[in-house]
């Protein structure tokens, strides 16, 4: 038999990667492996598996074939070595850096993130002992000056949420790297249709699928995927390079090397906090994966138009949605998302918080809900929901006045959502 041409197209590989009919019966979609456990060989095979001498499914919390084809394929198309699903997109991200912070450790992230990162910082990483700083996203000076010696990562969004902020994820690799620690990135918004961060030095990249990827607002879950290049034994991780006490002293990165920590995130993390993807959940976004390009591509079409109509409005101090003609990030657009700066951003109403009520209440088209990233176009007042949390110092830093209306524009005929939003703007 002639060996296999090699397919690297992004739309083939969108719907094949990780996919391969069942040998069993001979199903060409990905079965729905719906069970808790695997029936082991042999003993001997089962404590090689426990023992991470072997690879193989031992427990539907730690790995299920379902979410493993999901997992190789997200991994595929971001250019990383391998990924691990979560429950949702905050499970993904509390995960990741449960894996590599210890007590007494220290995080950098962007000022310009999504309110439940921010909360989830604050809160969860507070409960770990763990320092957190927020510096401005732009300011590469801040981050070089924020660095400790107990400094064990930076963060941002590759597209910041709801502010539209493109990151600089070249330089600021950089400047990690200076550090010695990654740098882990939010790709949520852009997915890797539009930006595969680790071609710009990005170590770990996480994603909430139950955004673009499911993109049907049917499924939540997370993953976290890894590029594999970042040394963890420079002497800042000894959480992932020393003997782990889980495994009777198994060194994850020498052991694995390239997949070390992978490994620990799977056979650790996902072990012990137990926010595990159900494999319907893994069916039903690897499915919307297979549309990822060609709805992203719509998704652009319709944001661009969109915020060109709502700039030209008098009604509307301000649009911020980097992919505008003469933005101030327009550098930043062509170098990172050439294909479009995505399809969620955010604009400023003149009558402030009750003209964003208004404005909502007289939206028809568009749905008035907590997600993004669907078919659908949704709309939502951040300042009141999604960044309710947050204190007026942070809605400024993330970019949220009290007239922000963040909308994340679909799928359909973007005529339509321009008569929609037109008739809602009439009644102001």
């Amino acid at each position: 038999m002639s060996q296999s041409p090699d397919f690297t197209g992004f739309h083939t590989r969108a719907v094949h990667a990780g996919a391969r009919p069942d040998p069993n019966t001979g199903s060409r979609a990905q079965p729905i492996h719906q069970t808790t456990s695997y029936v082991f060989e042999d003993s001997e095979s089962a404590a090689a598996y426990f023992n991470l001498q072997e690879y193989g499914n031992t427990y539907s919390r730690i790995m299920n074939p379902t979410v493993a084809a999901l997992e190789e394929r997200v991994a595929n198309l971001e250019g990383g070595v391998g990924g691990v699903a979560f429950a949702s997109g905050l499970a993904a991200q509390s995960a990741a850096l449960f894996t590599l912070l210890q007590p007494g450790d220290h995080v950098v992230a962007s000022s310009a993130l999504y309110g439940g990162t921010v909360t989830q910082f604050k809160h969860f990483l507070r409960k770990l002992s763990v320092e957190l700083e927020f510096v401005d996203p732009e300011d590469f000076d801040a981050w070089r000056a924020s660095v400790k010696d107990n400094t064990k990562l930076f963060f941002g969004e590759t597209i910041g949420n709801p502010s539209g902020a493109i990151l600089d994820i070249e330089g600021l690799a950089k400047v990690a790297h200076e550090a010695g620690v990654p740098l882990m990135i939010d790709n949520t918004f852009a997915t890797p249709f539009l930006c595969r961060p680790f071609e710009f030095g990005a170590d770990i990249i996480v994603h909430s699928a139950t955004k673009f990827m499911g993109g049907h607002g049917t499924s939540i879950g997370g993953i976290v995927v890894e590029s594999g290049e970042f040394d963890w034994s420079n002497g800042r991780f000894p959480i992932i390079a020393e003997p782990s006490p889980a495994y009777h002293g198994l060194k994850f990165h020498e052991t694995f090397g390239t997949f070390g920590y992978l490994m620990k995130l799977r056979a650790e993390t996902l072990r012990d906090l137990g926010a595990c993807m159900s494999p319907f959940n893994a069916f039903l976004i690897a499915q919307g994966i297979e549309t990822l390009p060609l709805r992203m591509r719509q998704h652009v079409s319709n944001a661009e138009t969109v915020a060109t109509y709502l700039a030209e409005s008098k009604k509307i101090t301000a649009v911020h949605y980097a992919g505008l003609k003469g933005a101030r990030q327009e550098a930043l657009v062509k170098k990172y998302l050439p294909k479009g700066a995505g399809a969620v951003f955010c604009f400023d109403l003149a009558g402030g918080r009750d003209a964003g009520v208004k404005l909502i209440e007289n939206l028809h088209l568009f749905s008035h809900l907590a997600n993004v990233g669907d078919a659908k176009s949704l709309v939502i007042h951040p300042a009141t929901t999604t960044h309710r949390q947050l204190s007026d110092e942070e809605l400024a830093a993330s970019g949220i006045g009290p007239g922000t209306i963040r909308v994340s524009i679909g799928i359909e005929d973007s005529d339509d959502l321009i008569a929609d939003l037109e008739h809602a703007i009439s009644k102001l």
